[in-house]
């Protein structure tokens, strides 16, 4: 089952994958409206002007924006902010309303280059354009401003949201996340509903906080956003825990407005606030400085396999296993994006050295064959460090480093930092063509499994002919299984057929998988 869902998933980029999603929710409640199941304000019209309006707006004023600060926007970046905002406010064909919902998008898109640092969200935009356009209509004196009412918390909704959480969340690998938020918030509602001095039925408050607050939703689309969580999982767990008690006291204050504290004409007891304030602790953790760096030069190490180094002005700071986020802007950007995750292959160096290594095949993404096509000293930013993908601080302990393909990264940047560790790498590769980095590895105990022999292999190689990569084939390889650590990076495919039948035989194991967003 986690093969067939990881098969299925991986086929779109998580962009793709989350407006599919919320466009299936859209269509869901527009049926739902014209079967006559939401009335008035809900139209069939309404909605779908609003819906236009909104995606539009936020089209074009991305891409205004790009024009001014000089970088090409993310068009599907847009589109999924358009519709985030369209389950937020009430669906209107008033063309002032409209005009207004246009602006919120405006203002979302405008928080991306405002509201950033070092190419990274300080703020989740939707939540970020809900609250200013608060502001901007309280300082033109509109006398009916729009606010967001979240009516996507709904009893006749809420199955297919569930449904739609559960995949993006399983997607992005943060399932852990989504539910650590999502159980804070749910809880303490209740708590604060049935416990507290609202003194509401149990059973009454339970299904309030299920149907009537935006829970579920805001915790798969909007509290685990990528791009606006800190980099250590650790971090990211604590964030969304802040702001699930954030978010449980919004509606609990709701319930209690006139006593709602509020910064200047925002009321604290807003969802959108609960999700910027923990967007700010989240900002907290996150690294301060970008990177500048300039590509000292690159090598082709297989038909599919490719080393890039740069070098920064200051060293990067980052533990061996860990990944760096590079921005490259770029002519005909497809649903990948501009940015791109990679795990870092060169140990730290106090030069300011950092390596990157890549598998290019033939039909890459356009960010690949853009940071291909850079030349010696051209410079990107790298737009943030992190990643817990790390060994032990004990360096006494025994490990396993199991790598599938391009999954050899992380353990390049490990080994070549701690060759001294007992450490045994099982390598599995596709073909004799593609066994990059066989140099670099020379003196490391590995055992390659390949469905054909390469030649020339170090003294100290073991090879294993075999297909793929598996538990069975790793255990007959080495024997001491039960005394390791065992670590699994590459495609989710090879990581979820080993990793059960490892946790059988190792002491613990970790993973890491190539997901991207």
């Amino acid at each position: 089952m986690r093969d067939v869902l990881d098969g299925q998933l991986g086929r779109v980029t998580m962009y793709r994958l989350a407006t599919i999603l919320l466009l299936l929710l859209a269509a869901v409640m527009i049926g739902y409206t014209a079967a006559g199941t939401f009335t008035d304000p809900f139209t069939v019209r309404a909605e779908l002007v609003s819906l236009a309006v909104l995606v539009a707006a936020s089209v074009v004023s991305s891409r205004a924006l790009g024009l001014v600060w000089r970088v090409r926007p993310h068009t599907e970046s847009a589109v999924i902010t358009a519709l985030l905002l369209w389950f937020l406010f009430w669906p209107t064909t008033d063309g002032v309303d409209l005009a207004w919902l246009a602006a919120t998008a405006f203002l979302a898109n405008l928080s991306k280059y405002v509201l950033a640092w070092r190419g990274r969200h300080v703020l989740n935009p939707a939540a970020a354009g809900t609250v200013l356009v608060i502001v901007v209509q309280d300082l033109v004196g509109r006398d009916a401003p729009i606010n967001a009412t979240w009516w996507i918390a709904s009893e006749k909704l809420l199955p297919y949201v569930a449904v739609a959480a559960v995949l993006v969340l399983w997607r992005t690998r943060r399932i852990d996340i989504g539910l650590l938020f999502m159980i804070t918030a749910f809880g303490l509602s209740v708590w604060g509903m049935a416990a507290g001095a609202f003194d509401v039925p149990f059973g009454d408050a339970v299904r309030m906080a299920a149907y009537s607050f935006p829970i579920v939703f805001a915790g798969a689309f909007m509290v685990t956003e990528p791009l606006t969580l800190p980099p250590r999982r650790v971090q990211q767990l604590v964030v969304a825990v802040v702001t699930g008690i954030f978010f449980a006291t919004a509606p609990l204050l709701a319930l209690v407005e006139e006593t709602a504290p509020s910064i200047g004409v925002v009321s604290l007891a807003l969802p959108e606030v609960a999700i910027l304030l923990g967007n700010l602790v989240a900002f907290a953790f996150a690294r301060r400085r970008g990177l500048a760096l300039e590509l000292a030069g690159s090598r082709q190490l297989t038909a599919e396999t490719h080393e890039l180094t740069f070098r920064s002005r200051r060293p990067v700071r980052f533990v061996p296993g860990q990944y760096v986020e590079l921005s490259v802007p770029h002519g005909g950007v497809d649903s990948r994006g501009s940015r791109r995750t990679f795990s870092i292959s060169s140990p730290p160096a106090a030069d300011g050295t950092v390596s990157v290594a890549l598998r290019v095949p033939e039909r890459s993404s356009s960010f690949k064959r853009a940071l291909l096509g850079l030349e010696p000293g051209r410079t990107i930013h790298g737009t943030g460090v992190g990643g817990d993908f790390v060994l032990p601080a004990d360096s006494s302990v025994p490990l396993l480093l199991v790598a599938g393909g391009i999954g050899i990264t992380p353990f390049l940047s490990q080994l070549r930092h701690e060759s001294h560790r007992d450490a045994v790498l099982v390598y599995g590769a596709s073909s004799p063509d593609e066994v990059p980095f066989v140099e670099e590895l020379a003196g490391v105990r590995v055992v390659l499994v390949c469905p054909g022999r390469p030649a020339g292999l170090p003294d100290g190689w073991t090879y294993v002919e075999a297909p793929v990569l598996s538990p069975e084939v790793i255990a007959d390889a080495v024997p001491d299984l039960a005394d390791r650590r065992a670590y699994v990076s590459g495609p989710p495919a090879m990581v979820n057929s080993v990793r059960p039948g490892l946790r059988k035989r190792c002491r613990s194991v970790q993973t890491d998988y190539f997901t991207g967003y």
